[in-house]
C-alpha cells in the first residue's frame, strides 16, 4: 500500500518523458545495477539502501527497478529446486506486479514522499514525521503474507529533522523483509546515522553516447555535436538535457556567451532580449533556466580558469570567452566568488518575487563589471 493516491503533482515526473516508475530500462547505470544483484545473490541483501548521484542520471528510476524487482521474486525457501540467480532486475512490463506498481496499488510499496496539502492544493515543501509514521500501519497491514516489504523515499533529501529521525529508528530496528530505498541528490545534508546504516548505491553522470540513448528512447534526436554540448551544459543529467531541448537551452547558452564575447562592453541588445525573454508566468519555466545557466557559466568560469580542462565547448566561441575572462587562478577565485553572490541574489530574487526581467539584467551588469575590474 502506498500513501494516499490523490491525482496529485509529482515532482520527480520530467515533462516529455515517462515517470521513473513507468521506465521500461535504465541506460548508463550498469555498475549500480550490478552491484545490488551482487549483493542480493550473495543472500547478504541489505535492508538500507542510498541511492545518489547527480539530478536526472536514473536515481528514482533505478529505485523504482529495484522495487519492481524485490517484490516479482519471490525469497529462496532453500528448497531442491531453488530458481537460478537472476542477472537482471528487468521484470516483464505485463507481470502483476509491474502493473500495480505503474498506478501505486501494490500492496507491498510504500511511498514516502512530500504530502499533499488539499486546501492549499500544493506539495509541501517537506516531508513530515506524519508521513513517516504510517509506516507503522504499513508494515502492520502488509506483514500478514510474510513476503517482502519495499519502501521509496524520493527524495530523502526532503525529511525534515523529526521525519528523518523517525525514519532512522527504522533503520536501527527493521520489520522482517523490509527494505528502504532512499533516493538522495545531496547525501550530506542527511543525518550522518542514516547514511552509516544504508549500503550506497552511487550513480555517475551519463556519457555522451549513453545520454543518446536515452535521448533517442524518448524520441529526441539531436547531433551529435548537439548532444556533447547538451551533456556539458547538463553535466551529464538526461532529466536536464531534456528541459534543455524542451526550452532551447542551447541557443539561450549561445546567446550568453555571445553577451560576454564582445570585449569590455558586453553586447546591450543581446542581453536586453534575453532578459525581455522571461517575463510573464508563461515564460517562468525560461527565467529559471536562463538563472541556472548563468550559473553554469560562473561555474565552468571558475573551472577554466583554476587549469581544470573541460571536456567540449557547450557553444562555439566558449572556449575563447572563457580564456579571455579567466585566465589565471586569481581569476577563478574571482569568478568562483561572484557565483556564490548571485546564486544567493537569484535564491533571494525567488523568495521575494523580484520582476525577472530586472534581476536577469542585474547578474548580467554584476558580471560585466567584474570583467570589466579584471581587465582594468
Amino acid at each position: 500500500m502506498s500513501t494516499a493516491h490523490e491525482d496529485i503533482p509529482e515532482p520527480d515526473r520530467i515533462e516529455g518523458a515517462p515517470h521513473p516508475r513507468e521506465a521500461g530500462a535504465l541506460v548508463g547505470q550498469d555498475a549500480a545495477e550490478a552491484a545490488f544483484l551482487e549483493t542480493f545473490n550473495s543472500d547478504r541483501l541489505h535492508h538500507g539502501w542510498l541511492i545518489t548521484g547527480p539530478r536526472g542520471v536514473g536515481k528514482a528510476t533505478l529505485a523504482w527497478r529495484i522495487a519492481r524487482f524485490l517484490l516479482a521474486t519471490p525469497p529462496d525457501d532453500g528448497g531442491m529446486f531453488a530458481a537460478p540467480a537472476p542477472t537482471t532486475l528487468d521484470i516483464a512490463p505485463d507481470h502483476p506486479v509491474a502493473r500495480r506498481l505503474r498506478v501505486l496499488s501494490d500492496p507491498g510499496l510504500f511511498l514516502l514522499r512530500r504530502p499533499w496539502v488539499a486546501k492549499d492544493k500544493r506539495l509541501r515543501g517537506e516531508i513530515t514525521v506524519d508521513e513517516v509514521r504510517k509506516l507503522k500501519s504499513f508494515f502492520a497491514l502488509s506483514s500478514v503474507d510474510g513476503g517482502r516489504r519495499v519502501v521509496i523515499v524520493d527524495v530523502a533529501d526532503e525529511m525534515n529533522n523529526s521525519a528523518a529521525n523517525a525514519l532512522l529508528k527504522l533503520l536501527e530496528e527493521p520489520p522482517e523483509g523490509a527494505v528502504l530505498l532512499l533516493v538522495s541528490h545531496q547525501p550530506t545534508r542527511l543525518l550522518p546515522t542514516i547514511r552509516s546504516r544504508c549500503r550506497e548505491l552511487r550513480l555517475g553522470r551519463l556519457s555522451p553516447d549513453a545520454l543518446a540513448q536515452v535521448l533517442g528512447t524518448l524520441d529526441e534526436q539531436p547531433s551529435a555535436a548537439d548532444t556533447i554540448k547538451l551533456n556539458e551544459l547538463a553535466a551529464g543529467s538526461a532529466g536536464e538535457a531534456l528541459r534543455l531541448i524542451h526550452l532551447d537551452g542551447l541557443a539561450t547558452y549561445q546567446a550568453l556567451i555571445d553577451i560576454f564575447s564582445q570585449g569590455r562592453e558586453i553586447d546591450r541588445p543581446r542581453a536586453l532580449k534575453l532578459a525581455a525573454s522571461a517575463v510573464g508566468k508563461a515564460n517562468a519555466d525560461r527565467f529559471e533556466l536562463i538563472l541556472r545557466l548563468i550559473d553554469t557559466f560562473l561555474a565552468r568560469l571558475a573551472r577554466h580558469g583554476a587549469g581544470v580542462a573541460l571536456a567540449a565547448e557547450a557553444a562555439p566561441g566558449e572556449f575563447a570567452c572563457l580564456g579571455r575572462l579567466a585566465p589565471t587562478p586569481d581569476a577563478a577565485r574571482a569568478w568562483a566568488d561572484l557565483q556564490q553572490q548571485l546564486s544567493a541574489r537569484a535564491n533571494h530574487g525567488r523568495a521575494v518575487h523580484l520582476d525577472p526581467e530586472a534581476l536577469i539584467l542585474d547578474m548580467v551588469f554584476r558580471i560585466n563589471d567584474m570583467a570589466a575590474r579584471r581587465a582594468a
